[in-house]
This record gives C-alpha cells, structure tokens and sequence, in this order.
C-alpha cells in the first residue's frame, strides 16, 4: 500500500515498513497460548448465549409465520376464503415470487449497512405485521398481497442471519451455529404445529371470530414482539457492536483473519455491485444455485406436512400432535451432525448423506399404506432437512473473500434454491393423495440431481486444495494483498508472517 488505510475502528497503521502499529492496552496474547484460547472461549461463549437463541427465536417465527396456510387450511380456511386447490398451491408458490429474488439485494444491503441489528430487526417486525393482517383477508386477492409483501422482509432473514454468523465464527465454527439457528426452522415445524393444535382447537368462535384466523393474528403478534427486541439483541459487526468491549471486537477480527489468512473486510474497491459480479462469475455459485433448487424441490413436502400426516387417518387436533415428533427428532440430529462436521471439517457426506435418508422415506411410504409404515417414513423425510442446515455454510466456506462476494453468493444460492419451493408448491396436489406416488417420484429424482451437483462441488475443492498442496505460490493468486496486510496489523506480525499463514488456507469439502 502507497498510503496509510484509515479505519472506521480506533487502530490506524502504517504497513509501508511491514511492522504493524499496536495499542498495547488491546494487545492480544499470542495464538496457542493459554490466555489466547481463554478469551477466545470467552468471546465465543458471550456471542452464542446473546445471538444463537435471537436468530433461533427468529427462524420459529419465521418458518411458522410463513407455513401458517397450511394449518389454517385443516380448520376450513379454504372454505372461508373459497379458494380451489389450484388456487391453494398459488397461495403457497406466490410468497417464493418476492421472496427468491429479494434475496441478493437484501445480502448486499446487509453487507452494505453497520447495523444489521437494526435491519433484522425490523424486516421481522413487517413480517409479523402482515402475517396478522392475514388474518384479516376475506378472499382470494386478499391473501395473494399478503403472500407477496411478507415475502419481502422474510428474505432478508435467513441468508442475512447465516452471513451475519460467517461475520463472526471461523469456518470450523460455523457449520454447528448455522445448524442451531436451522433447528429453528425444523422445531417451528413442530412448535407450530403445537401452537395450532392449541389455538385451532380453542379458539373456534371466540369474539365471532374463525380460529384460523386468531392464528395468524396470535402469531403476527409474536413475531413482532420478537422484532422489536432484536433491535438490540443481536450484535452488529465485530469492528462496531455496542455491547463488546475494544478487546473484544480486535480478538474478533484477529480470530477471522487468522482463520482464513486475510482480514475480513472488504476494500475500497469491493462495492457491493462488484460482489455480486465476482460471485455470478464464480462457477461454484451456479453449481451451488442449481443443487439448492434441486434439494429444495425433493424436500418440498415440508410445505404439506400437515397434509401428509393427516394421511394417517385422524382428528385435526391428532395430526397437528403426531407431526411434531418427526421434527423434534429432526432438530436434535441436526444440531448433532453440524457439531461432527465442525469436528471433523468434512462437508458433502455431512449435507448429501440425510437426502439419501429421505429417498429411503420416500421408497417406504411408496411402497405400504400401513400407518406404522408411513409415519416412520416422515421421519425419514424431516430429517433431509438436516443436510440444508449444512448447505450455505458449504457456500460460506467455499466463498471466503471478499464479504461483498461471500453476502451476493449466499443470497444467490438461497434466492435461486428456493425456486424449488416454488416449483415443489405444485407437485403435491390434492387429487394425488392419499398416497402420493407422483409427488414422491418427483422429489426423489431431484434429491438424486441435487446429491450429483454436490459431489461435482466436492471434487472441484479437492482439486483446488491439490493445486495448492503442489504449489505455494498458487496459495497466493486468490490472495489480497490490503487484506492480508490487514491482517498482519490486526494480527501484529509482519506481512511476510501474515503471507505465510496465508498459503496454508484450504477449502472444507
């Protein structure tokens, strides 16, 4: 660097010597020291007991704002609204119209805004209020705006939440925090279903009032309680979150610096249109996109669970009851197997082995009618979902630097992925029950497409950690040169110690 950076943080350095400048009152003890692994475990802990229960709190309200159609259709509200099925599907699809593509400009504003605290928090308190107003919509028209605007800040949820965590854990870390904040998703299939029962079951007529409709105002509700305490719950970035400390914020930029040999932050040149450039040309983003759509296409039966559980043959109350356990299991393996892939650092059998486990699902409820049959192959089914826990955080690891490019990657292969929800809206109609067979065909023949793509991923990551293995100086062609000396002055070691650590990065897979 010609000129000395100036930083929005209170450390300002001159590198041009390659001895960084330091504040010995944030001098920070050195990696593998007692002391270092000590703070560390500090700072991790404080940001897991603040932020993991924010974002899973959020992600139940999210999924169960999102899916409430789907129960409020066993208490008659497709009656009320007198929507046929082809209308049904349409309401369930038209919420992915606004919900895909705003998506990538969400990430970019995430990336681009210093307090995504803020920016959360009151994206989740518009969705809560027009996921109440659901409750008052009359007919069809009605719905269909209220699908498409709680759309829109639902984009920003989840693959904000999942960059806004790569913002702050290393890439060993990440996989199980992404994967508590995913246990969100899967115990809101089972806590709302929950809550339905309760709600659906009591409510019938009070104040004149259908009980599908106290569900979405019950539910709204909550949702925007919720938002309004992230607001200052959740922490911002680690140069500028108000409630950590100095030392805290340095330890937390050293320890992603160190983690992937260059400080994360972009530069003055990675404008956020740039990032979205650098990752439409990157060939693993569309590989990642396309995989996504198939994946989500063969787990499109979450969007019908209830309907599906109500195969087995009993009361609404019973079958909201008998689908929670398949997503409780869910939950805990989820949780269980990102806990192995951060051990481990393995990726493709972490995230393509539970779609196989939805095949053998799908094959069981193919071929019986039997009730133990068939509730045994749910659980099968819920716990795919396991694997899509993992699949963003592949694409974190995958895409490191610069933030720009990471935050447009994440958002293009969430957005472009859940074309499959889209396309999966419509391939579990009515007049196939009870049994199914096509839906179930067509799902199975994604999640075969979809396990292809990943290891097409997996081999492109062992190929280019070869490279690297066989070439040190191929460690340093992806490498950026500011980011690096960044870390150095973070670090407080040379640029040529900050080079060297540098070209031992390698890729998860």
């Amino acid at each position: 660097m010609s000129d000395t950076e100036k930083h929005s943080d209170e450390f300002i350095v001159d590198v041009t010597d390659n001895q960084p400048a330091q504040d010995d009152s944030l001098k920070l003890p050195e990696p593998g020291s007692r002391e270092r692994t000590l703070a560390e475990k500090r700072l991790v802990r404080k940001l897991d007991i603040r932020l993991l229960p924010t974002i899973f709190l959020i992600f139940i309200m999210n999924y169960i704002d999102r899916n409430g159609v789907t129960t409020a259709r066993l208490q008659g509200m497709q009656q009320d609204l007198h929507i046929n099925d082809v209308q049904y599907a349409t309401v369930i699809a038209i919420l992915f119209v606004s919900y895909c593509p705003a998506q990538v400009p969400s990430n970019m504003i995430l990336n681009k805004v210093s307090r995504p605290s803020l920016y959360i928090g009151i994206c989740t308190v518009l969705w809560g209020i027009t996921s109440a107003l659901t409750g008052v919509t009359k007919n069809f028209t009605g719905i269909i705006l209220c699908r498409v605007f709680i759309g829109l800040p639902e984009a920003a949820f989840y693959p904000g939440a999942i960059y806004l965590l790569s913002r702050w854990y290393t890439k060993k870390e990440l996989a199980f925090r992404s994967a508590f904040l995913y246990a969100g998703l899967l115990i809101s299939n089972a806590f709302g279903s929950l809550m339905a029962a309760g709600i659906l079951g009591h409510m019938e007529g009070k104040r004149g009032i259908r009980a599908w409709r106290w569900l979405f105002f019950i539910e709204g509700a909550i949702t925007i309680f919720v938002g309004l305490n992230t607001m200052w719950l959740l922490p911002d970035y680690p140069h500028n979150t108000r409630w950590m400390s100095p030392f805290e914020l340095r330890l937390a930029q050293v320890r992603l610096s160190e983690d992937a040999g260059e400080a994360d932050k972009d530069n003055r040149e990675d404008s956020q249109l740039q990032g979205l450039i650098m990752a439409i040309k990157d060939p693993k983003v569309a590989i990642f996109s396309i995989m996504t759509i198939s994946q989500l296409l063969g787990l499109s039966f979450v969007q019908f669970f209830p309907t599906l559980t109500q195969t087995l043959g009993f009361s609404t109350t019973i079958t909201l009851l008998l689908a929670a356990p398949p997503w409780i299991v869910a939950s805990v393996i989820c949780c269980l197997n990102a806990w192995h892939a951060d051990k481990t650092g393995e990726r493709f059998f972490h995230i393509a082995a539970w779609w196989w486990g939805v095949i053998l699902g799908f094959v069981i409820a193919l071929s019986t009618m039997s009730l133990a049959g068939r509730y045994i192959s749910l659980f099968f089914m819920a716990c795919g979902y396991v694997g899509f826990a993992m699949t963003l955080v592949w694409v974190s690891n995958s895409i490191p630097r610069p933030p720009a490019k990471r935050a447009a990657a994440i958002g293009i292969v969430n957005g472009m992925g859940n074309l499959g929800n889209l396309m999966g809206s419509y391939t579990w109609k009515a007049s196939w029950g009870p049994k199914y067979h096509q839906s179930m065909a067509i799902s199975l023949g994604a999640l075969v497409i979809s396990s292809l793509l990943s290891l097409l991923i997996r081999q492109m990551l062992i190929r280019e950690n070869r490279k690297l293995d066989a070439d040190e100086k191929a460690a340093m062609e992806g490498a950026n040169r500011t980011r690096v000396e960044e870390a150095a002055r973070l670090e407080g070691i040379t640029l040529e110690q900050a080079m060297e650590r540098r070209k031992g990065y390698r890729f998860l897979y």
